[in-house]
């Protein structure tokens, strides 16, 4: 009877530790991104009151099992159903940010690594990505809005710091001529011309405009200037540069050249010359932001590896000017300029952040007032060869343990790691109600029934006192 008080006492704290385990799931049925436990239990020892013995033929004795007694249970484990995914929110907030895939986000914590499923994510005063309590989102960053990536090893990951609210702008190194010239159009007459206004950016994102004039030329009696084989032959020259609409009389334009329309098409003639080179020249320090610079020449050697004359830092800039685009058709005479040849060199000014958003790779996308779309960062995850063995450490947090294996200070990329991201989007707790209080019912009649074990023992005691009677 002794022995059925302290089997009873086992299974009291048994059930009572699934109780609590119950209890802490259904507490968190709405925690972002939370993984319920379950309770597992196992035999305690048993005392053997007679060992087990085997057939003996001489004594004609059968064999005998051996008889032992059970002395309670114990609670043998507390896993962790961390596999098994929550359902997804959407809330359409830009940083908060969902799995799908078995890996963690990876955080840092006074100054320690911890993993996590909950993406709510947000930012601090100085610009980091923050979980709610406070812990850095790691990934790999940038030096500057389109930089390489650095994934050597994870770091905290910045959003509006400023390093990354302006992009650097760009001197434009190629324009475009479209559109159409009326041969027929007065503005062409003797000595005369048709005009317009090639918009391009400096080194430091001023925007000038360089006017453009084309106009005919005439023979001694008058008559329009041919080729040799009666093609149409227009004059191009630049004419000036200005800056809201005045003219900057310290920098100088620098293109001449000719148009040879086919007489029969109206377009360019094939073989002949539609494109220009154009710079600008001057004494005054305007005429610096047209030079060449260090960003020139690495472009130089990304576009051409195995360039032998890469451009003269310090020389004036070629500014390619294509006028391929031209026709002399009978319609009117319609000028269309466009800074870039099919949207390559354009240049730009400089770019303010407008937006940030996370792409399902993980990258953080920032967009620029100047049209630049820049990645600034990647959120790393971690994956683990049995997450089942991480510890909670709270705050929707878990840490690394020999069980479960370790990180390695790198991380990969959530498309390495086999998953994809889903912003606006939160995991949900992954708590099932319907099975947590069919748990709580059967953890009830478990405590219940052992209860009543020690009742009926201490009835039984109490019957054997009264034998002295």
């Amino acid at each position: 009877m002794m022995r059925s008080l302290y089997s009873a006492v086992t299974g009291l704290k048994s059930q009572q530790n699934a109780m609590d385990v119950i209890g802490n799931n259904i507490a968190n049925v709405n925690t972002v991104g939370f993984k319920s436990s379950r309770v597992t239990f196992s035999e305690l020892f048993s005392q053997t009151t007679q060992s087990a013995s085997g057939p003996d033929a001489n004594s004609g004795k059968g064999g005998q099992n051996a008889k032992q007694i059970g002395l309670g249970a114990s609670t043998s484990g507390i896993t962790v159903d961390i596999t098994n995914p929550g359902g997804f929110e959407t809330t359409n907030r830009p940083f908060d940010v969902a799995i799908n895939g078995d890996s963690f986000f990876v955080v840092r914590k006074n100054g320690a690594n911890y993993f996590t499923k909950a993406g709510n994510f947000g930012t601090d005063e100085a610009g980091n990505l923050v979980t709610d309590s406070g812990s850095y989102v790691m990934g790999y960053v940038t030096d500057k809005p389109g930089a390489n990536l650095q994934t050597d090893m994870v770091r905290p990951l910045s959003i509006y710091t400023d390093k990354y609210m302006y992009t650097d702008p760009e001197g434009t190194r190629s324009a475009s001529l479209t559109g159409n010239l009326n041969p027929e159009d007065t503005n062409f007459g003797k000595g005369l011309y048709v005009t317009t206004n090639v918009s391009l950016y400096d080194n430091l994102g001023n925007e000038y405009d360089v006017q453009v004039r084309l106009s005919k030329t005439y023979d001694n009696n008058g008559n329009p200037e041919v080729d040799a084989n009666g093609n149409p032959v227009y004059n191009i020259v630049a004419a000036g540069v200005y800056s809201n609409g005045k003219v900057v009389t310290d920098l100088t334009v620098n293109m001449t050249g000719t148009l040879t329309f086919d007489g029969t098409t109206g377009k360019i003639l094939d073989g002949t010359n539609s494109s220009f080179d154009m710079s600008i020249t001057g004494t005054g320090t305007d005429a610096m932001a047209f030079t060449y610079n260090q960003d020139d020449v690495d472009r130089y050697y990304e576009e051409n590896p195995d360039g032998q004359n890469p451009p003269t830092i310090g020389d004036a800039r070629t500014i390619t000017l294509d006028c391929s685009g031209l026709t002399q058709f009978g319609s009117a005479t319609s000028i269309d300029p466009a800074k870039g040849i099919k949207g390559e060199g354009a240049g730009k000014k400089v770019g303010t952040m407008t937006s940030v958003g996370i792409q399902p790779t993980g990258e953080i996308v920032a967009a620029y007032s100047n049209g630049d779309n820049c990645v600034i960062g990647q959120i790393a995850v971690a994956t683990f060869a049995n997450p089942a063995g991480l510890e909670k450490m709270g705050d929707n947090l878990y840490a690394a343990t020999l069980n479960s294996g370790e990180f390695d200070g790198i991380g990969q990329t959530i498309t390495a790691a086999g998953g994809t991201f889903s912003s606006g989007v939160l995991e949900m707790s992954n708590v099932d109600l319907a099975q947590e209080f069919t748990k709580m019912i059967v953890t009830q009649r478990g405590f219940q029934s052992n209860s009543r074990v020690i009742t009926t023992s201490d009835t039984m005691i109490e019957e054997l006192l009264s034998l002295k009677r």
